[in-house]
Order: structure tokens, then sequence, then C-alpha cells
């Protein structure tokens, strides 16, 4: 079983990914996470599925880690 770190992001995670300031990488998950609580998802405050987020970025579902 995969640890929580590995499955979701945090926001300082996030920011580092897409070059953007934390304060704004809380609210690109939060966006996200109202879409996964509109399909039925249980979501985690400041935490995103790693595997949502480069899907709904990149679109790359298989991504690999650098």
């Amino acid at each position: 079983m995969e640890s929580v770190e590995k499955v979701f992001m945090s926001a300082e995670e996030v920011a580092e990914a897409m070059n953007i300031s934390k304060a704004y990488a809380y609210k690109v998950i939060q966006r996200m996470n109202r879409k996964l609580e509109q399909k039925g998802f249980l979501t985690m405050q400041g935490r995103i599925d790693r595997k949502f987020f480069y899907d709904q970025f990149y679109g790359t579902a298989d991504r690999k880690e650098v």
C-alpha cells in the first residue's frame, strides 16, 4: 500500500510543480477538490490526489516522477 505522501500532493508540492506561490497552490487544490466532491469523492483539505492533479494539468495519468 502506498503511503499518504505518495498518493496525495501537498500545497508545497503543487506550488513547486506549477511554479506558483504556496497560497495560490491552496486555491488550485481547493478548486480541484470541489471537482472531486461533485463526483462523489471524499477529499482532504490542503491535499490533492497526485494522479488526479497530473491528469488535470498535463493529461498524463501515468506520469513518472522526475
